[in-house]
């Protein structure tokens, strides 16, 4: 292996920290890694990836480090590279992995993994959050003007509270990783011998075994829960909002955390109002009288009844505004309009006298066209 200066390898300067050693691996492993390699520079990546990997894993391990910096190469055994005592602890065989699978998103965890030593420094699997969960809700559109709160009823799983989530009361370190939580497995690849750690399968990366099991949830460590979730509903909530419980999702694994609730909200339809956005739109009828002469109705609203004045001469499918009739805003402040359309009615049965009104009316509208045809 290459006894080239391990901070010039990486391009980092001697005093970098931790943080910036990852940086700076994790850059040049996406660059140089060989299945990434032009076919006539294979073996060129492949010995600049076991270079950049081995200054990596002597930099980031504070004893290798320092036993570096003060006696060289020649202090970390055969060569200081993969197969000699200073590199034995570093594993990217799991790095190169996740290059082949394309997964670069988990990058990170694993790179983290590496640096703290294999998993020597780390008991037990890390824990992982639960699911979020989708709770669809009706409500009514006087629900969504005023707010309301709902009470949601739930079956889902818990960790259980006898145990705490750990499925037993008494535990005994695992004999197959010591309390590690992972075990190292050595293979040897066309690049040198690697070691691949993983979680280890006696005890799912815990550390340790159960030498009892809970009374409650049976060694399960989770149990069913019925409960019921009283849920906030926000005056002026709109079709489609979400709603997020935190902590009232699927369970973590590992006593991760668990997942949110989210409550999906939806409108029913109402028997009068149409809503659009904060507006409300109602259409109401109108005598042919009252629309002729004017008059002032009495129209529904959301909080009740209310007056609206007709002036005279209004024509069918005028629409009228009431400020302030309508939803709250839910990121502000202040009511939206309530649009009243009024639809003129022609009546389809008549009295004699009620037609002769007419006529008359049609007779006088006809004779004063024809004076103001003459006199202008």
């Amino acid at each position: 292996m290459s006894k080239k200066d391990y901070y010039e390898l990486l391009g980092i300067s001697k005093g970098a920290t931790k943080d910036e050693i990852k940086r700076a691996y994790k850059k040049l492993a996406l660059q140089f890694h060989p299945d990434r390699a032009p076919e006539e520079k294979k073996k060129e990546y492949e010995e600049k990836f076991k270079e950049i990997s081995e200054a990596a894993s002597v930099l980031a391990d504070d004893k290798k480090r320092q036993q570096y910096d003060q006696f060289g190469h020649g202090s970390l055994g055969s060569g200081g590279g993969a197969g000699g005592p200073g590199y034995s602890g570093f594993d990217y065989s799991d790095v190169m992995s996740q290059f082949k699978s394309g997964m670069f998103g988990d990058f990170e965890d694993i790179f983290d993994h590496l640096f703290s030593g294999g998993g020597g420094n780390r008991k037990g699997a890390r824990g992982q959050r639960g699911d979020d969960l989708l709770y669809e809700m009706e409500i009514s559109l006087e629900e969504a003007t005023f707010g309301t709160k709902k009470t949601i009823p739930l079956n889902k799983l818990e960790r259980c509270d006898a145990c705490s989530g750990r499925g037993a009361h008494s535990f005994e370190q695992c004999h197959h990783c010591h309390g590690s939580g992972y075990l190292k497995r050595t293979q040897r690849t066309p690049f040198g011998l690697f070691q691949q750690t993983g979680p280890c399968s006696e005890c799912q990366g815990r550390g340790e075994v159960a030498t009892d099991s809970c009374e409650v949830c049976h060694g399960e460590r989770v149990i069913r829960r019925k409960k019921e979730i009283e849920v906030t509903i926000p005056a002026g909530v709109e079709e489609g909002t979400r709603l997020r419980v935190r902590g009232e999702g699927g369970v973590g694994s590992h006593n991760g955390p668990s997942g949110d609730l989210y409550v999906g909200i939806r409108l029913l339809p109402h028997k009068i109002f149409v809503r659009r956005e904060n507006d409300l739109l109602l259409t109401v009828p109108l005598s042919f009288t009252q629309a002729v002469l004017g008059d002032e109705i009495e129209v529904p609203t959301i909080d009740g009844k209310a007056m609206l004045k007709i002036p005279a001469g209004t024509q069918s499918e005028t629409t009228f505004k009431m400020s302030s009739k309508g939803l709250p805003s839910l990121h502000g402040s202040g009511r939206g309009d309530q649009l009243v359309k009024v639809h003129i009615q022609i009546p389809t049965k008549l009295s004699k006298k009620q037609k002769d009104l007419i006529v008359q009316l049609k007779e006088e509208k006809a004779s004063k066209s024809f004076l103001e045809r003459i006199f202008g």
